[in-house]
């Protein structure tokens, strides 16, 4: 297995787009004898006390309306609430905050945004723990790691500054003569089976308008595990076929799939990839996309363009399909 060469461009946290957010209101005056229980008029901040609302919004740029609903819908507000005095965040707060908009902006929902921060921050890209882990053979630790970096970061940035890097490094050992080939099939297992775990098929999916397969004879299905999980962070559904999956069976696939699809055809090595395989999503209809090393060297057909990496797939993707994405609860 060499996942090294695979969906290679660096993660893109589109840090310019904007959080959905909702409009700030001002409240209005309380009627006497009556007490504000939130508000945005706050003793001065400090590490010792705390930080207000309206000082943590600006702080992490967006509204003190936005914190409220936050804190109200998924329970991602301040830790330090003592009563009859202000609600104040701590610097954890503000942190698992600051990664909920980080996923928030880079495709999830908030409410998946809020099931992913909870629980202690893991160092991003700590790719020498997860191959502490791989080396020994420690496929409960694998799990773990993979599933807390996954949570606080998202599939993108897990992909491309935790699992890349470490198959890169077991490569180098393996051209130094190093025996570890049964390493990098228990990461790749691992790196499955937490992606599975971790972003499982979005629920009440309509038909699926993507079909992700390998062409007949391509074992290396680790890479559309990784878009088939980005797309599901995003709420667009996805049919998983695998490995190996014959020409004929993407015809029958197709014929199953809604109107519109788009077929993405992984090839790890040019003897894989399959102009035959093409034609036959070609012929349904299908917008096709090839994916992998395989094809740089094959003329792509007309009918067929080529991403170059997961972001360029997910962006494709995603645009292919925009009412998945924008219809997302919020």
């Amino acid at each position: 297995m060499r996942n090294r060469c695979i969906l290679e461009a660096p993660a893109r946290i589109a840090r310019t787009a904007r959080v959905p957010l909702h409009r700030d209101v001002v409240a209005p005056m309380p009627a006497k004898g009556r007490m504000i229980v939130m508000s945005d008029v706050s003793p001065p901040d400090n590490d010792a006390t705390g930080f207000s609302v309206r000082t943590v919004a600006e702080r992490i740029g967006i509204p003190t309306a936005t914190l409220r609903s936050w804190n109200q819908r998924y329970g991602i507000g301040p830790s330090q609430h003592r009563r009859g005095r202000h609600r104040l965040y701590s610097e954890a707060d503000i942190a698992r905050l600051e990664r909920m908009v980080v996923l928030v902006r880079g495709g999830s929902s908030p409410a998946r945004a809020a099931e992913s921060v909870r629980g202690p921050l893991p160092v991003a890209g700590d790719h020498a723990s997860l191959l502490e882990a791989a080396f020994a053979s420690d496929p409960t630790t694998l799990q773990s790691l993979l599933l807390a970096h996954i949570r606080a970061f998202g599939v993108v940035d897990t992909w491309d500054r935790l699992c890349r890097p470490a198959f890169a490094e077991i490569v180098q050992r393996q051209g130094e003569g190093i025996g570890c080939i049964d390493v990098e099939h228990l990461l790749s297992w691992c790196i499955t089976a937490a992606l599975h775990r971790a972003v499982p098929p979005p629920a009440d999916a309509p038909a699926t308008p993507v079909l992700l397969a390998c062409t007949s004879g391509e074992a290396h299905s680790l890479p559309l595990e990784v878009l088939r999980a980005a797309l599901a962070e995003r709420d667009v559904p996805a049919t998983m076929l695998g490995p190996n999956v014959p020409t004929p069976a993407l015809g029958d696939a197709l014929d199953r799939s809604a109107p519109d699809s788009v077929a993405v055809l992984w090839s790890q090595q040019e003897s894989t990839a399959l102009l035959s395989a093409v034609r036959t999503c070609a012929d349904r209809g299908a917008r096709v996309l090839l994916a992998g090393p395989g094809w740089q060297d094959i003329p792509a057909p007309h009918t067929a363009e080529i991403v170059d990496d997961l972001q360029s797939a997910l962006t494709e993707l995603t645009r292919a399909h925009p009412a998945e994405v924008s219809s997302r609860p919020r």
